[in-house]
């Protein structure tokens, strides 16, 4: 019989609720997006993502359920991002499943963040096992991170000052492109030359870790002083520049990560791993490497619950549980589960 979780996701702008049974199967995933309230003002306004998930979790909830065909009795156990994230919009999750979790008499599982992007990957695959090297990317998180089995992680790089799509972000903002940025910078560096300008890229010696000022400072430098002399800015070759080399810099990574592990199966997950550039300049490198390369669809890129659903059942199979005191963490680290 299959044991069926319910998933919580509330940690950006992003409500979502899904049903998944054996931590692979999805029989519902629904997701309501505040991200046209937060366009306006060019990034995710905490207060507005906070209300917005207020207003909607209750009807997210119902709906998932309904779509999934199934009734609390159904449910074995019940999971929430605990963090990391914008700490009013993690409480309306964790309250939600503390709630649903004491009504129901079911177990009440706390999921890190980054531990659901990378269980989506289960949802996608199937087959996949660990152990393996993933790289998780998203507007707040550059990590490199070792799965050795099941729930366990172990950080083998990251930032170490802004996020790949926070990058993303401000670049695309000083171009007037808009937010979020990821998805409209990848479109507009089709059109360019990713070659067309040398943006520095950023590697330590000994050291899997990120660094993405340095690139952000240089492309803002470029534009200024292209401005200034009267020059005229081709954005898309900025764009595709740009993107080129923060995408050889994680692919990079990533691919040195595996060889240090001895992995031979390598993942991508986060926002960020729905850049078409970078899968595709991994998938090339990994093929060079004898690599094998998992990847979840876009829609199981951005935030979604269906994911944390996935982690959450195989954290309870480790005995991960919690009970009513549980509380958000905005700045929970991942080497603390």
């Amino acid at each position: 019989m299959s044991l069926l979780t319910l998933g919580i996701e509330s940690s950006c702008d992003e409500t979502s609720a899904a049903v998944v049974a054996d931590g692979r199967v999805v029989l519902s995933d629904v997701i309501a997006s505040s991200l046209e309230f937060h366009k306006q003002y060019g990034g995710v306004v905490p207060e507005i993502a906070s209300r917005k998930h207020a207003e909607v979790i209750d009807s997210v909830i119902d709906k998932a359920m309904k779509d999934a065909g199934v009734t609390p009795a159904d449910i074995d156990c019940v999971g929430v991002t605990r963090g990391p994230g914008l700490i009013g919009a993690l409480l309306v999750g964790v309250s939600a499943a503390k709630t649903l979790a004491y009504v129901w008499d079911r177990p009440l599982v706390p999921v890190h963040h980054l531990e659901g992007h990378i269980s989506a990957n289960y949802i996608e695959s199937p087959e996949l096992e660990p152990p393996f090297t993933c790289l998780v990317v998203s507007g707040g998180h550059s990590h490199i991170v070792r799965v050795p089995e099941y729930g366990k992680f172990r950080i083998l790089g990251r930032t170490r000052d802004d996020a790949a799509g926070e990058a993303f972000d401000k670049i695309a903002r000083a171009l007037g492109l808009g937010y979020p940025g990821g998805p409209v910078i990848d479109r507009e560096a089709k059109l360019g030359d990713p070659h067309a300008i040398r943006f520095p890229e950023t590697h330590f010696p000994d050291s899997l870790d990120f660094s993405f000022s340095g690139i952000k400072t240089a492309v803002l430098n470029y534009l200024n002083n292209t401005r200034a002399r009267g020059g005229e800015v081709n954005i898309s070759d900025v764009c595709a520049s740009f993107q080129f080399a923060v995408v050889d810099v994680l692919s990079e990574n990533l691919i040195a990560a595996a060889e240090q592990t001895g992995d031979k199966k390598i993942a991508l997950a986060g926002g960020v791993a729905a850049n078409s550039a970078l899968r595709e300049a991994v998938e090339r490198k990994a093929n060079k490497k004898g690599l094998k390369v998992y990847r979840p669809s876009p829609i199981l890129c951005t935030d979604n619950a269906a994911m944390i659903a996935s982690a959450a059942f195989y954290a309870a199979k480790n005995g991960r549980y919690a009970g009513s005191d549980l509380n958000a963490v905005a700045n929970w680290s991942l080497e603390d589960l």
